[in-house]
């Protein structure tokens, strides 16, 4: 009976799909990490004990098949910390990341204008803006507040001598869900002589999953925007808008714009539609 089941056409198909979805993740995840150089090298050992094989190096097969053992049980220690990340943002990615529609950012305008308003003011921010890997365990980590997503929300959030101002904002499932949540620092130590805490916080965060983060600096009034554990800096308002669209066309393939280049053209080219907010 399982042979049967087995050489059954839909089997086969899933099958296929299966092995693809997970060379597909694969591929993510190794994609502009120090992770491809390991596979790198085991591919070499494994090319070396097929040549070896086949000439007959007995003695070089079995020191390659030792070192293959020793390869692998290394690559598990030393990359630890992205192989939790990569199962961990596999376990919570809404469905398991097979479609690529992601929501569009909640209330963005809302948000661009608090991170406008923060910046004039010298307020230093950190907000967190939830993709589809699903971020409820930092959640509880914060102070939860389940509020509406708006400019003026934000801004008293992290004005200073608040009491939720020190760490971050999260926002998911359309609300303000979180803050004072206290994010891991990335472990690159280059980092630590160009960026402040709250910057590498903020990398740290993206290093373990997809979500968009906007970092206001304190001390130089500069907008950075963070995704993949890669930093934009010196951001103006219209900077930040084209990077929030960009990374979300990135995402999706959708073209989001159409809507405001139409509002552009009728405003003319003397008043643009979305001048920032003074």
């Amino acid at each position: 009976m399982w042979e049967s089941i087995s050489n059954s056409p839909i089997i086969d198909i899933l099958d296929i799909l299966i092995v693809a979805y997970l060379l597909y993740r694969l591929i993510v995840f190794i994609k502009d990490t120090r992770v491809i150089q390991m596979f790198v090298g085991l591919g070499l050992l494994l090319l070396l004990s097929f040549v070896a094989g086949s000439l007959g190096m007995i003695v070089v097969g079995r020191i390659i098949s030792t070192l293959q053992t020793v390869w692998v049980i290394a690559f598990i220690i030393i990359f630890q910390p992205e192989l939790r990340s990569a199962l961990t943002n596999l376990g919570l990615r809404r469905g398991l990341g097979l479609f690529g529609s992601v929501e569009e950012i909640p209330q963005e305008d809302e948000i661009r204008e608090a991170v406008v308003r923060m910046s004039k003011r010298g307020l230093g921010a950190l907000i967190v803006i939830e993709r589809e890997v699903r971020l409820n365990n930092w959640i509880k980590k914060g102070v939860h507040l389940d509020a509406e997503i708006t400019a003026a929300t934000l801004e008293a959030i992290f004005t200073v001598p608040g009491p939720l101002h020190d760490g971050a904002v999260i926002i998911a499932q359309g609300k303000i869900a979180a803050a004072a949540v206290i994010l891991p620092i990335t472990e690159r130590a280059e980092l630590g002589y160009v960026l402040g805490t709250r910057h590498r916080a903020a990398i740290g965060m993206s290093e373990q999953n997809d979500a968009i983060i906007i970092v206001v600096s304190e001390e130089t009034r500069a907008i950075s925007i963070v995704v993949d554990g890669e930093i934009k800096r010196g951001l103006s308002h219209e900077d930040l808008r084209t990077e929030l669209e960009r990374i979300q066309l990135r995402k999706t393939g959708r073209k989001r714009r159409a809507t405001d280049e139409a509002t552009s053209s009728e405003a003319g080219p003397d008043k643009p539609a979305d001048a920032p907010t003074s």
